[in-house]
């Protein structure tokens, strides 16, 4: 079964593998083939369930919430996020604004079809719109019940310790941040992580597998394989682009191996497994089109790499690993789409 974690300094455990639909319901995977992805992660104990208003913008909320109908609400984890544009995409549906937040928790929790999330998540930083009004309105959200937790997404060191600050002074339990994190995107390690743990914030990470290329399964030299995100237009090809066009990171993720094999375990068990050592981590978010990537990456949860393992992963993939802090930055836009 699934290991459960604290979610930052509070008293929420949630599962250290979450089920999360970015790139899969209401967009790339059939209606009925999300529900039995979403059934296999209820069967292999995974409670925590990630999603974003802005996925297939709002269907795979609206996924979510059938495929869930009927589970004991309590017995489940529910985040969702808020920022990207939705709807139409007029001036107002973008953003951290008071006016956007309301109206999209309610949105939210009308697809999701439950009166509260567990954790409600800014999905980026808006440069837009003061931070007290921000933490103001997510603040209310709390009180009226419609949120346990907020948490944030892609916030830099300084951001997070900003947000920490007027959280506190609100009486807001602000306890998470969900950031890119894989054995080759390390840029939260050096002052996201520390600003976090000061603050009583852990991660939620998503792309543990770097996009799939941690699977090994896109060889050196050789075409992305037929029906893998490499080659889907819908499914995040564009983000895959910058690992495949790279031969010797390619050549170097196969060098990973050895020691997956040495550990019983598959790539992609692997990739999952490492990003749980992280202290700072408390789930580390799976997707799937099928529900046997469910059952496969499940046994990832409880494994515990040596640290003569993690030098050797440190070394095979050398100066391939991006590191940079700046790069987080780099996720938000200055200016609003809308």
């Amino acid at each position: 079964m699934i290991e459960y974690r604290y979610l930052g300094n509070s008293g929420l455990k949630i599962t250290e593998l979450t089920y999360g639909n970015w790139l899969t319901h209401g967009s790339q995977v059939e209606n009925d083939q999300a529900r039995a992805c979403v059934n296999a992660a209820l069967d292999v104990g995974i409670s925590s369930f990630d999603t974003a208003d802005v996925y297939a913008n709002t269907a795979a909320e609206t996924v979510l919430g059938e495929a869930l109908k009927g589970e004991r609400r309590e017995s489940l984890e529910i985040f969702t996020k808020v920022y990207w544009p939705t709807g139409p995409g007029g001036p107002n549906d973008t953003g951290l604004s008071r006016k956007h937040i309301m109206e999209s928790i309610n949105g939210s929790l009308r697809r999701l079809q439950t009166d509260y999330v567990d954790l409600y998540q800014a999905h980026r930083y808006d440069h837009e719109t003061p931070l007290e009004e921000t933490m103001l309105a997510f603040a209310d959200i709390v009180r009226q019940g419609k949120a346990l937790y907020i948490g944030v997404s892609e916030w830099t060191a300084e951001q997070i310790r900003a947000g920490a600050a007027l959280a506190k002074e609100l009486r807001v339990p602000f306890i998470s941040n969900q950031p890119q994190y894989s054995m080759l995107w390390r840029v939260i390690e050096d002052a996201v992580v520390p600003a976090s743990e000061e603050a009583g914030l852990s991660q939620i990470v998503w792309s543990p597998v770097a996009q799939g290329v941690l699977t090994g399964k896109y060889l050196p030299g050789a075409p992305a394989p037929a029906g893998s995100r490499g080659t889907d237009e819908k499914g995040g090809k564009g983000m895959i682009a910058r690992f495949l066009d790279d031969q010797d990171l390619l050549a170097r993720v196969q060098g990973l191996k050895p020691i997956a094999e040495e550990l019983d375990l598959t790539m992609a068990q692997l990739a999952v497994a490492w990003v749980l050592q992280n202290r700072n981590v408390a789930a580390a978010i799976i997707g799937a089109s099928r529900p046997e990537q469910v059952i496969d990456n499940a046994k990832a949860s409880g494994v515990s790499i040596p640290a003569e393992l993690m030098a050797r992963i440190d070394e095979v993939l050398g100066d391939k690993v991006a590191r940079d802090p700046a790069l987080t930055a780099q996720t938000s836009p200055a200016t609003r789409r809308a």
